[in-house]
């Protein structure tokens, strides 16, 4: 980011801090770049919008309030791409001298948002999506899929794997 462009999530706690206690409303739309983990991401350009209540609080400042977006992966079985949205619950403190991975830092006369929204939506991004829950995949016939409650009485029982014929010649005693 450049220094001439203030971040909309960079928030100003001057006021707040000379009376502990003091709220201020944060409600903003804005689009934060590279949201992706391997299987999902929030698209580039999407809109991510922000609403929390910023309070200075003895020591430092708390960010309650939600963060939503919409994401979009490829389901797990078929490949297709499926989409849905998030609805992330922030409860966060920022302090001069943050705890690694407990709070965030204030920084001068600001407390930034951008990496508390970053970490909610990444935590809460799908590790698996899945298109439905009955995708068969895209070739069902060439590779079937198992979905629970489905195939168990069909088949019978299964020939046992042939990589693991040595063990039916192990003999243990009690």
């Amino acid at each position: 980011m450049t220094s001439t462009t203030r971040s909309p999530l960079r928030i100003g706690i001057t006021e707040l801090r000379r009376r502990p206690g003091t709220q201020r409303e944060v409600e903003v739309s804005v689009s934060v770049p590279d949201l992706a983990i391997t299987t999902a991401r929030v698209p580039e350009g999407a809109e991510v919008h922000v609403e929390a209540v910023v309070e200075a609080v003895e020591g430092g400042i708390t960010a309650v309030g939600r963060v939503e977006a919409p994401w979009e992966g490829e389901c797990r079985r078929c490949l297709e791409l499926v989409t849905g949205s998030l609805d992330v619950e922030l409860h966060e403190v920022f302090e001069p001298n943050p705890t690694d991975g407990e709070t965030y830092p204030i920084e001068g006369d600001e407390v930034d948002l951008e990496p508390v929204v970053r970490d909610a939506l990444l935590l809460h991004l799908p590790l698996a999506p899945l298109c439905r829950e009955d995708c068969a995949g895209p070739a069902p016939e060439t590779f079937p899929t198992s979905v629970e409650g489905e195939g168990d009485d069909d088949e019978g029982e299964r020939p046992p794997d042939p990589r693991w014929a040595a063990l039916d010649e192990l003999k243990l005693e009690p």
